[in-house]
């Protein structure tokens, strides 16, 4: 095996652990047995030791040794307040792995928590942080107990410093600590930005491998430069460059200027603080992993870059070099700064520049150690935080000079005030929408990108200038007219609310960082400031610059942009398809299944098959018209293909390009229960897989990737090399296992659906047997579709307190969503638990109308809760989804809102579990759940509770019993069915089909249209009585009718519904010719018309309709028993659209339509099933009804009190109140007229 296909086996962990190791082994090792924990403080001279002040000569910081009894026994400041701090200076710089912090001996006084700075020079100081946020150590408890705390991440400085928080109350600051570790060695080179600079030949005995690490650490003085560069063959060049900050991988493929690099990954930021970053970069084959600090991306190398840096390339630091004089490239793209421990496979390449190796060229201004220029900046780090510097008179050359450098992330904030005596006012310079103001007068460009902006204000014979960013290309300036003078003080910031400061803040208060700070160019020393000497401060961090990037590493997911203020970052979720604080979870649902399920009706949807995974939503079409819900994904040729034969072409090659990406089908043929694809050919002379004994003519690839050859076609086994036909033996020749095979003249076809989900989808086709004169063939292979989501309705029942299941540790360190739904009818109970050392997550319900979400990251536990106003213990399925991210907590149960909990700013939030993962229980077996837990999903994965439930006690896999939850979604008398994976509709008793019985059935009538329902014979209701009722046929006498239907008429007036029986007993439904009416709804034992109240009528004495015979809608043929009248009206038939036509429990038009071979219907004339009364076929007409509808019942010919609904025209016949007359001649050009009954 080579070291490529090792790379391609291995995790991307283990080989970003051998990167790391690789270089740690090489650098820091000292022997086998030795442990980097020995002391360093105690044996220092005091002189090591410095503090902000001291209570006395008894209480100085030389004393502050751990366990010793010196002096006072401890150092103590003057005061006891934020500002105090103890320094350390160990000599030289150390690896330090350990702190340990006591009371000052035998007194009241000691430290409850403390910051902990690091540095280099004694300046520039870097605030150690746990999890890259908490700043913060525990102190003590009492003076003599000792409390260590071992360093996440070993410190590598010279110097040291603590800073008190807080102290006991009853007692002040006193501290004795000391600090644990080893030696730390390092070879160090320097870079002047200019000319100087080094370049290393690969190919002259450092030995090149398939695997290349390269390894360093940097300090850069300057946010931009190029660290390293290494060019191959034809200018072909990998670099790695300092960007604003941020650090480049960049490939460039010429010399020129004007080549615009391809950026391959950005990692890292505010990486120009003067402090040590680490880089790892390490190639295997043609996959590159480069990581800073503590972040690592991988990478996929172009192979040209492969192949022309596989025989001479050159590696140069610092300053870009030209190959051909092998002199370095003066720019401003050349890197400012150390480099430290340069490691190449194991080569040591500064050793080599210092020894004047001969494969190594040395140019420019090249030192062999680390000068740091000093520069103390200061942290504005809230709203009270202000430095107050002496302002100065009139200079000699007449004007005024002030000059600084800030960084923020703030749009906003005061930078500077002063006063103007000569004009009795106050100058304010601040951030308004990131552009620098002065008074009115904008300048600058977006300014609070965390970058240092330097600052230059200027008054030179009555002209104020104001220049920012003077060496930048960009730079601007501003040139009011007035003569200024700074005779008071100058306020750097300033509160908002602080009447004790002779400041002013009209706007918002700056937090960021300020450095550099100049008088009439004249530098002021901060550290006079930090020693009271000069000018005045609050609430600021001096000789640091304490800003952090938030979004470096973007906590915000799937590609949301995230910005930043000087405390919090905020993500844009907006074009991403999720949502939350850090866009964790989608906002769409995972199949089609869970959409059928919300109610939705068949269209195209997006789904996101692992929920907040790192698949992205797709667009599929959900066909929800058929008991299983399909998920279709269309590719780019589905329709019948036809192929004639070329000249000179002996094979087709057809490759399919679906809609979807290849691990979104992946990801949906694994959920999916069944899957299914077609594959036809049609044939005339063109042979297909050439069976029996021979070499298919024709193949096609399915499967993942490019997919694997297939010999079978649709409808076949996967490996049988036959068709549909020659698996059921009924092939047209049955020597050939496929139609097409007996190669005949007259077309024949070969079709079926491919099941086999391994071999799916379908990627390309090659067909062969087309280049014969007279050979013809047409092919389609249709779109993938799926149905059935094996994640929906996984399921298990608990039916004891003391059940549950268990599975791995769930491992949601930064962000982690849950999702489940659940049924009980208890009050309470544990859905789930993990827990850790410490840290703990658990969702349960509290009580029948709460479900509570907490956890604890570290921080303390915290909770969301959501509170329903109903029960929750029902028996019905309601859904849970919590999230918890690295910014706050969200909760939300069932559609009601969310309920939120920030996390705290500064806090840990890393959560670190180490159990198992509990389901229906905890770990004590306490508070047990009862019922049913559902698609349980943790961070996209579903948790298989069936398999595990299977084999364990107390718990059984599945849950039946879902009509009580999604039973409402069947509509008009549609029926729940249980399923065992969730329910179907039964529409038999329901004038309506679909899925969920919402599809109106309509029939467009013509004037000779007739359907007739025949309800059983007397004679055959006698001669079998003990036949079971249906819905085809009913009893022979009715106590009561109830009709409903839904018309638009074309005529009137028009005859609806007529109903026979064997005693010439007749019922009608008939419309009168009045008026223009919208919608409105009739049953004949009550008349609801529009939304009208409704009316309740009598219209039989005995309230018996004897055995009835039959039901007719349109044209009446058999009219000898009704009215003279009323028989010419029938004649006319019905000329319009009827839809759902229900009468008691049939749908005489449904059976006609849907079931005309199996019901005991007659058809005559025309007859066609339309769309003419679904909803998006209507016509309104806002206004109130006066529709007259008239219900008759006769019995032989004696007609009984008949009853109009609204509106009866007294011009009409008392006797029949209607025209007998059709009028459609004169509807014919209107808008026809709808109703519902």
């Amino acid at each position: 095996m080579n070291l490529f296909d090792y790379f391609e086996q291995q995790t991307f962990h283990n080989i970003l652990y051998e990167v790391l190791t690789l270089h740690v082994f090489s650098a820091l090792f000292l022997s086998v047995t030795e442990v980097c924990d020995r002391p360093l403080v105690s044996s220092l001279p005091p002189s090591s030791f410095r503090s902000s002040s001291q209570l006395s000569t008894s209480h100085a910081p030389g004393f502050a040794k751990l366990n010793r009894r010196d002096g006072a026994g401890g150092w103590s400041p003057i005061i006891s307040d934020r500002y105090q701090w103890l320094e350390v200076d160990l000599g030289e710089r150390t690896k330090i792995t350990a702190v340990a912090t006591q009371g000052r001996y035998g007194s009241s006084d000691w430290l409850m928590s403390y910051l902990l700075m690091f540095s280099d020079t004694g300046h520039n100081w870097r605030q150690y942080r746990q999890e890259d946020s908490i700043g913060s150590f525990p102190g003590n408890s009492n003076a003599d107990s000792v409390v260590h705390y071992k360093l996440q991440q070993p410190a590598i400085a010279r110097f040291i410093r603590l800073i008190p928080l807080d102290w006991n109350p009853n007692g002040r600051i006193g501290l004795r600590l000391e600090t644990y570790g080893c030696p730390y060695t390092s070879d160090v080179v320097s870079f002047d930005g200019g000319s100087s600079g080094l370049l290393y030949w690969l190919t002259s005995g450092l030995k090149r491998t398939s695997r290349d690490v390269v390894t360093l650490k940097f300090k850069a003085l300057r946010n931009s430069g190029t660290l390293l560069q290494a060019e191959g063959q034809e200018g072909l060049s990998l670099s790695l460059e300092l960007e604003r900050g941020k650090l480049l991988l960049l490939l460039r493929k010429g010399r020129t200027s004007s080549t615009e690099p391809q950026r391959l990954v950005s990692l890292g930021s505010l990486l120009d603080d003067q402090h040590w970053h680490h880089v790892a970069v390490e190639r295997r084959g043609s996959h590159l992993n480069l990581t800073v600090d503590k972040h690592t991306e991988r990478v996929q190398i172009p192979a040209e870059f492969m192949q022309k840096m596989s025989c001479r390339y050159y590696l140069s630091l610092g300053a870009v070099q030209s190959e051909v004089s092998q002199k370095p490239v003066t720019s401003k793209k050349n890197f400012n700064g150390c480099l430290e421990n340069l490691l190449y496979n194991g080569h040591n390449l500064i050793e080599l520049a210092k020894n004047k190796k001969q494969q190594v060229t040395i140019s420019g201004n090249v030192t062999f150690s680390c000068a740091e220029p000093v520069s103390v900046a200061v942290t504005f780090t809230g709203p009270e935080s202000f430095l107050q510097l002496p302002g100065t008179t009139m200079s000699s050359s007449g004007g005024v000079s002030i000059g600084f450098q800030f960084r923020t992330w703030n749009k906003k904030g005061l930078l500077l005030s002063f006063e103007l005596p000569q004009q009795g006012g106050v100058a304010w310079l601040y951030l308004s929408e990131a552009r620098l103001q002065l008074q009115i007068h904008k300048s600058g460009a977006s300014l609070n990108d965390g970058q240092w902006h330097s600052v230059e204000l200027n008054s030179r014979q009555g002209h104020l200038t104001i220049t920012v960013d003077k060496e930048e290309r960009d730079s601007s300036q501003a040139s009011p007219s007035f003569p200024v003078t700074v005779e008071s003080h100058l306020f750097f910031g300033c509160p908002v609310e602080d009447g004790s400061q002779k400041c002013r803040n009209l706007f918002s208060v700056f937090q960021g960082c300020m450095r550099l700070f100049t008088v009439d160019n004249q530098n002021l020393d901060l550290i006079k400031v930090q020693e009271k000497q000069l000018g005045n401060y609050s609430n600021l961090q001096i000789d640091i610059c304490g800003i952090i990037d938030r979004c470096s590493p973007s906590p915000c997911e799937h590609g949301g942009p995230c910005s930043q203020s000087w405390t919090v970052f905020h993500c844009n979720c907006s074009d991403s398809g999720y949502s939350g604080a850090t866009c964790h979870s989608s906002v769409y649902e995972q199949s089609c299944e869970a959409y059928k399920h919300n109610g939705n009706t068949s269209g195209h949807f997006y789904i996101d098959v692992d929920g907040s995974g790192p698949i992205k939503p797709q667009l599929v079409y959900c066909n929800m018209t058929e008991e299983n819900t399909w998920m279709v994904i269309q590719h780019n040729n589905t329709e019948l293909t036809r192929l004639r034969p070329f000249t000179g072409v002996n094979q087709y090659s057809i490759h399919f390009d679906y809609s979807s990406e290849e691990e979104q089908l992946l990801a949906v043929i694994k959920q999916s229960e069944h899957c299914e694809q077609e594959l036809s050919y049609h044939c005339k002379m063109s042979r297909l897989l050439n069976t029996p004994e021979g070499s298919p003519l024709s193949w096609w690839f399915g499967g993942p990737g490019a997919g694997r050859v297939q010999t079978y076609w649709g409808g076949a086994q996967p490996g049988s090399q036959q068709c549909a036909c020659g698996l059921q033996g009924d092939c047209v020749d049955l020597q050939h296992y496929c139609n097409c095979d007996a190669d005949r003249m007259e077309w024949t076809e070969d079709s079926g659906l491919l099941t086999h989900k391994e071999s799916l989808p379908v990627r390309s086709l090659v067909l062969g047997d087309i280049q014969r004169p007279g050979s013809e063939a047409v092919y389609r292979v249709g779109p993938l579709q799926c149905h059935g989501d094996r994640n929906f309705w996984n399921a298990a029942f608990f039916d004891k307190e003391t059940s549950y299941l268990h599975f791995p540790t769930f491992h949601g360190e930064l962000s982690a969503d849950i999702s489940f739904l659940f049924k009980t009818m208890a009050s309470s109970g544990v859905f789930l638990e993990n827990l850790g050392i410490k840290d703990f997550i658990r969702i349960e319900l509290s009580s029948s109308t709460q479900v509570v979400f907490s956890f604890d990251v570290g921080n303390g536990p915290l909770e969301v809760r959501v509170e329903s106003s109903f029960p929750l213990n029902d028996n019905r399925w309601h859904r849970v989804r919590a999230e918890r991210n690295v910014k706050e907590a969200s909760l939300r149960l069932d559609e009601l809102p969310v309920a939120t909990q920030e996390a705290p700013a500064d806090g840990h939030f890393h959560l670190q579990l180490n159990s198992q993962l509990f389901i229906g229980g905890t770990a004590s077996r306490q508070k047990g759940f009862r019922g049913c837990i559902r698609s349980l999903q943790l961070n996209g994965v579903t948790l298989d509770l069936e398999e595990r439930a299977k084999i364990t006690p107390g718990v059984q896999p599945g849950c039946p019993g879902h009509c009580s939850s999604y039973g409402s979604l069947c509509q008009n008398h549609g029926r729940c069915v249980e399923r065992a994976n969730g329910f179907h509709c039964d529409c038999n008793l329901s004038a309506y089909t679909g899925v969920f019985c919402q599809t109106e059935v309509s029939a467009s009538f013509k004037s000779g249209t007739s359907v007739s329902y025949t309800f059983k014979e007397p004679y055959e209701m006698s001669r079998n009585s003990s036949a079971l009722p249906s819905s085809i046929y009913s009893d022979m006498t009715l106590r009561g009718e109830n009709v409903s239907l839904s018309f638009r008429m074309n005529q009137s007036p028009a005859l609806l519904l007529y109903v026979s029986s064997y005693y010439r007993e007749y019922l009608a439904v008939l419309i009168n010719k009045h008026g223009e009416e919208n919608t409105s709804n009739l049953f004949i034992s009550f008349f609801q018309i529009d939304q009208n109240a409704r009316e309740d009528f009598n219209l039989t004495s005995d309230g018996e309709f004897n055995a009835i015979k039959s039901l007719v809608l349109g044209r009446v043929h058999e009219s000898d028993d009704l009215d003279a009248d009323l028989s010419r009206l029938a004649s006319l038939g019905f000329t319009g659209c009827l839809s759902v036509v229900h009468f008691n429990t049939i749908s005489p038009l449904k059976e006609a339509l849907l079931r005309p071979n199996s019901s005991p219907v007659i058809i005559t004339g025309p007859l066609a099933q339309s769309n003419c009364g679904s909803a998006a076929s209507r016509w309104y007409y806002e206004g109130k009804s006066f529709l007259p509808i008239h219900t008759f019942l006769y019995r032989r010919k004696d007609t009984y009190r008949n009853k109009e609904v609204k509106g009866v025209n007294q011009e009409d016949s008392q006797d029949f109140p209607f025209n007998n007359q059709a009028d459609s001649q004169n509807l014919s050009t209107e808008n026809p007229k709808e109703y519902f009954i």
